[in-house]
């Protein structure tokens, strides 16, 4: 595959579609907020800025396919990092943390083990930061509206590692130096 093919392979092609999946819900966040727990959309507008960064991926990919499939996991432990700060642990951000571990876990060929190996010890030491070090919400909630809070990130969570787990499917993670698509 040459750096002007617009094709992406599968791996690539399926980190896009992840990323866009994002990219598309990240709006629909704090109306689920405002829908379901009747307050905190000021603070969840603030993770709406995230896109911006999601939206780097399609860009990435173009130049580099490593670079996209690394970006993802990436972009989404930082996201995963600030949404805990500005919502605390108990509104269940830190779940996505399990998709992140998970698109690890599916995005990486055989011969980028190294960077698999590194990208699942980043998400767990953001995981660890989160749990003990990243202090107080920057927004603080009542315990019921946490409640719903946690219910809808853990069904965000279910529905988001889900869709991973389909779009990734049956894709080849062998190496293939000859540039072309596995058929």
């Amino acid at each position: 595959m040459t750096e002007k093919d617009s094709t992406h392979d599968p791996l690539t092609a399926a980190t896009l579609t992840v990323a866009w999946v994002i990219i598309l819900n990240k709006p629909f966040y704090p109306l689920s907020i405002w829908w379901l727990v009747g307050n905190g959309v000021e603070a969840s507008l603030i993770s709406v800025a995230s896109m911006l960064f999601f939206l780097a991926i399609p860009v990435l990919a173009r130049r580099s396919s490593l670079a996209a499939r690394v970006s993802l996991p990436l972009i989404g432990t930082i996201d995963t990092i600030f949404e805990t700060k500005l919502f605390g642990t108990a509104a269940g951000t830190e779940l996505f943390f399990a998709a992140c571990i998970m698109l690890v876990a599916l995005s990486f060929r055989t011969g980028e083990k190294l960077w698999q190996i590194g990208m699942t010890g980043f998400v767990l030491a953001a995981f660890l930061f989160t749990r003990y070090l990243v202090g107080d919400a920057l927004y603080i909630w009542s315990a019921p509206d946490l409640a719903k809070l946690f219910n809808l990130n853990a069904f965000a969570v279910a529905c988001l590692t889900a869709f991973i787990a389909l779009r990734y499917a049956g894709i080849s993670r062998a190496d293939h130096s000859s540039g072309t698509r596995p058929s």
